[in-house]
């Protein structure tokens, strides 16, 4: 984390140190991602209530996340009132109206048909908790002079993956939103101009009538995603 001043490097004992065999690494690798294959996105959430601390919780692992400099570039905004919902769902609506009007192309509006998006965005104002996440651009001293913040887009990209994984990990269900442009969630939300929002997360209980595009449970074979040692006897 940033500091003004002189800060000496200062390395500690690791902590929390792990300490597995092979066997047991694999038990815990794979039970992860049994875990993780039963995360999926969906667009029908109940009203259900979710309690403040489980969303404090689930953003305080995200805060966990490496960044570049340590400098944890990110800040997340988390929304359970109806009228704050009801503004960044009627915003949101009013850009997608014009991303489907002709702003998307028709190559975009193509690829999205087998996911079934459409302008309607009702599951922003249904879902208990709308999770607004912005990544700054800089930092600012207690004085307001700026710092430079270094691999922004990667650090709060990596933050936002260990926020998903929380959030399912808690039972919930949630629903990624990137519209275009975003700036309006910068005054819902009240935060500075050098604050970017990425993306708008949706987050709570599946409706008894949940669906998921059968798209959506196709997913690249390991083969497509992984290379290992691929410069080995070249």
């Amino acid at each position: 984390m940033y500091s003004e001043g002189k800060i000496a490097y200062q390395p500690l004992p690791l902590p929390d140190r792990q300490e597995v065999t092979d066997a047991q690494s694999l038990t815990e690798a794979r039970a992860f991602h049994d875990r993780m294959k039963t995360r999926h996105t969906i667009r029908d959430f109940t009203d259900r209530p979710v309690p403040q601390e489980v969303i404090e919780t689930a953003i305080a692992t995200a805060g966990l996340a490496p960044s570049g400099a340590n400098h944890q570039p990110w800040h997340f905004v988390a929304i359970s009132e109806p009228a704050i919902k009801a503004q960044i769902r009627a915003a949101a609506e009013d850009v997608e109206q014009k991303f489907y009007d002709g702003g998307a192309g028709d190559e975009w509006l193509h690829a999205l048909e087998p996911i079934g998006t459409g302008i309607s965005k009702p599951h922003l104002e249904i879902a208990p908790w709308l999770i607004v996440v912005f990544a700054q651009r800089y930092g600012l001293t207690e004085e307001g002079e700026r710092f430079k913040h270094y691999y922004v887009p990667e650090s709060t990209g990596i933050a936002t993956g260990f926020l998903i994984a929380a959030l399912h990990h808690a039972g919930l269900y949630c629903l990624t939103h990137t519209p275009n442009p975003m700036k309006f969630l910068t005054k819902i939300c009240r935060r500075p101009d050098h604050e970017k929002p990425t993306m708008i997360i949706a987050a709570g209980h599946a409706a008894p009538d949940a669906t998921v595009p059968a798209v959506a449970k196709i997913k690249k074979p390991l083969s497509e995603i992984l290379s290992v040692n691929p410069s080995k006897g070249n």
